[in-house]
């Protein structure tokens, strides 16, 4: 989660030989930490010698590789609780096997018990065009909700599909800020809303909220003239849209053009063709 303290452990006075790293993506509210050991290819054959086949690797080196996720997520359609885990691995030609396990703070896989496995998953690898020298773990693919974890090494990507319930974990947050005391995110519960085609009445109702605290904000204005738009309500996105179009006449240049040509654009739209 945000602020939390990093798997990784303090710097060592003596570096290890292969150096440790961390990669956090944010999947709409949730963020995938995953904190590895990189060792090099150093011109070894890997998979399926180095790296044997069939068995179970601790996916790089050193410690055992760990993934922290801050809300509940799907791995290949599999649900997994929020947690901090061990990543482990089951290389093979054609398959490769995917292991969560319950933290152990193990080094390598030495002492790996299946006992401990919260959830397993097969994928299939394939080959890149270019040969990975040092072994890496990102994330591809990405989508509002799902991404891809890609693990590379030699030739070889492993492809691992993450997807996050996004509208599941955040509608309800939208609704207690709403329902609270203190200041309310209009804009972004409108945006939101709008974006992943929810209820456009609840829409509508907060970029009109937003839009009344920051009544000269053209970015706003044009969101609402977007929103009222998907409404159904041509009359009052023409009046949202020529606020912000007027107010953009006013800003510095890049602002001027960026938000001249959206407005033009989406009067055009809503006129038939006029920008009037």
């Amino acid at each position: 989660p945000a602020g939390a303290q990093s798997l990784l452990p303090p710097p060592q006075a003596v570096p290890p030989t292969n150096p440790q790293a961390s990669v956090l993506q944010w999947i709409g509210p949730t963020t995938v930490e995953v904190a590895y050991s990189r060792p090099g290819k150093k011109d070894r054959t890997i998979f399926g010698a180095l790296v044997p086949w069939n068995q179970v690797w601790r996916t790089g080196s050193d410690n055992a590789t760990r993934l922290r996720v801050s809300t509940p997520i799907r791995i290949e359609g599999k649900a997994l609780p929020a947690g901090t885990y061990e990543l482990f691995t089951i290389p093979r030609p054609d398959r490769w096997t995917i292991i969560v396990q319950q933290s152990q703070q193990q080094w390598g896989s030495y002492a790996y018990d299946p006992v401990h496995d919260v959830l397993r998953v097969d994928v299939t690898p394939t080959h890149g065009d270019a040969v990975v020298e040092t072994f890496t773990i990102g994330f591809g693919d990405l989508a509002p909700d799902a991404a891809t974890m890609q693990i590379r090494w030699d030739d070889v990507v492993v492809p691992v599909r993450l997807t996050v319930d996004v509208v599941g974990l955040v509608v309800p947050t939208i609704e207690a800020a709403m329902a609270g005391d203190g200041p309310k995110p209009y804009f972004r519960a409108a945006m939101f809303y709008y974006e992943n085609h929810l209820d456009i009445r609840k829409a509508v109702e907060y970029i009109d909220a937003a839009v009344a605290e920051s009544p000269r904000h053209i970015g706003m204005l044009h969101r609402q003239a977007l929103i009222h738009a998907e409404a159904g309500d041509t009359a009052g996105a023409l009046v949202a849209a020529r606020k912000s179009l007027a107010g953009a006449a006013q800003g510095g240049p890049e602002l001027r053009a960026e938000y001249t040509r959206l407005n033009e654009a989406l009067i055009a739209k809503l006129t038939g063709g006029s920008n009037k």
